[in-house]
């Protein structure tokens, strides 16, 4: 048994200065904060043996006592370098490649977990090691010498330390751009700039929005409450407002600015749509009304609160489901068709669209003008694949690329059950809609994951 994960990002540097730090495994803990620390037995070269000790501290104790020591069982300097780890009955290796691109380098880090124990060495070894790799790759690109231009481009992230905020804060800064993150409150271990703001009302904060350097600033809010939660009327008003109040204030911080910021994209989603059926909803699809208070009632009032943003440009990135294996969506979906509850939720037919984390990041990169081969227009833009899929052909996906069994479908009843025991909606799995962008092929934008197959072949462990 055995099963292989991958991640791949682009550094703004070169291979021989990334090189200098990787090729040095007792490094390791300074990119990556679930490492305690690390010994080599010798100078790091091919065979060369060492022990490393995990970041918590029980799992450093159990380790300490019991763990073998590890080989560097790959070696090719400034091109790969591979860790191999014993485990009772399974081998846990990491192998991280480096291949020069222009403008930089691209580091693929690969875990790999062997043997008749492979899924709970995953689980207990592997995971958290490799949890928050986009993030750890932008400590490792600031140990290697990365640094902004001058005249480079200044993005502050109101909602940065969330999921979705410290991918692209750290995309953002592996590819040598300024980021500031504003967060209600201050994590030391992030390797962004940070700013303390409520989300509510215009404070010092604001400051940071006068801060272009000799480059452009550019705006994400990405701010608000997670939506995976009971549609009570409580829940229903904290997510409306979450949005709406912190919108507020950045709108209201940009009114007072000398200049207008030179890029703002803001957050919204494809659920503006609420339950859409079989309707084919683009960036000129007409919003429902009322539609349902969770979906259409947040979103409405969110992108209206925008209207009089202060911006050259703006975008509205209606987001789908983003696929990613740290994020809640997907983690919850391969844990239930893992527990053979694989089926398909209420009659199937309900529509599912989604983008891969990776084209999420690149339509993100493009609004920001970051990609000189696509000019997107100012205005509403749905960041989704062009092929969504019926619930009932995602799961089945899942099903195939997880290696399980046809599972019995879950009625709506037994789901809305379901849902109160996990404190989440029910309409999250039993409405859905058929989104996609209008917008983005004719401006050059090419899907690097258009099938959901495609995606998760690249997101699932192998």
């Amino acid at each position: 048994m055995g099963s292989t994960t991958k991640y791949t990002q682009f550094i703004g540097v070169s291979a021989e200065r990334l090189w200098a730090v990787l090729a040095d495994p007792r490094r390791w803990p300074e990119w990556n904060p679930a490492v305690g620390a690390v010994t080599l037995r010798g100078e790091p070269g091919p065979g060369v043996a060492g022990d490393y000790l995990p970041a918590r501290r029980i799992s450093a104790r159990i380790h300490g006592r019991l763990a073998k020591p590890f080989v560097l069982s790959a070696f090719e300097p400034g091109r790969r370098i591979a860790l191999e780890q014993p485990e009772p009955a399974g081998v846990l290796r990491f192998t991280w490649t480096l291949a020069a691109v222009p403008g930089g380098t691209e580091l693929t880090q690969e875990l790999t977990v062997s043997g008749p124990s492979a899924p709970v060495w995953r689980r207990i070894a592997g995971e958290p090691l490799e949890f928050g790799s986009r993030v750890h790759f932008a400590r490792l690109a600031q140990l290697a010498g990365i640094a902004p231009a001058p005249d480079a481009l200044h993005v502050v992230i109101a909602g940065g330390s969330g999921a979705l905020g410290r991918q692209v804060a750290a995309d953002l800064v592996c590819r040598g751009q300024r980021v500031t993150v504003l967060t209600r409150r201050i994590d030391p271990t992030l390797p962004f700039a940070q700013v303390q703001w409520d989300g509510q009302s215009v404070g010092d904060w604001a400051r940071v929005l006068s801060d272009r350097g000799d480059g452009e600033l550019a705006l994400i809010n990405l701010a608000g409450k997670l939506v995976d939660c009971r549609p009570t009327e409580a829940n229903v008003r904290e997510l409306r407002s979450s949005r709406v109040d912190s919108t507020a204030a950045l709108v209201a911080a940009a009114r007072q600015l000398a200049r207008p910021i030179d890029y703002w994209i803001q957050a919204s989603t494809t659920a503006i749509w609420s339950d859409a059926g079989e309707i084919r909803c683009t960036e000129t699809t007409p919003v429902p009304e009322p539609g349902l208070p969770q979906m259409t009632g947040v979103a409405v009032p969110w992108e209206r609160e925008f209207t009089d943003a202060v911006a050259r440009h703006r975008t509205i990135l209606r987001t789908s489901i983003v696929l990613d294996p740290e994020a809640p969506a997907l983690r919850r979906l391969s844990a239930l068709t893992k527990a053979g509850l694989g089926g398909s939720v209420g009659n199937g037919r309900q529509w599912f669209s989604w983008i891969h984390l990776q084209d999420w990041l690149a339509i993100v990169r493009a609004a920001l003008g970051l990609d000189p081969q696509v000019r997107l227009p100012d205005g509403i833009l749905v960041a989704a694949t062009d092929f969504p899929v019926r619930n009932r052909d995602l799961m089945a996906a899942l099903r195939r690329h997880l290696h399980r069994p046809p599972a019995p479908p879950t009625p709506a009843a037994i789901l809305a059950v379901g849902a109160v025991v996990l404190r989440t909606d029910p309409a999250l799995g039993l409405t859905g809609r058929h989104a996609t962008s209008e917008i983005l092929g004719p401006a050059g934008f090419r899907f690097r994951y258009p099938t959901v197959d495609d995606a998760l072949a690249d997101l699932l462990p192998a």
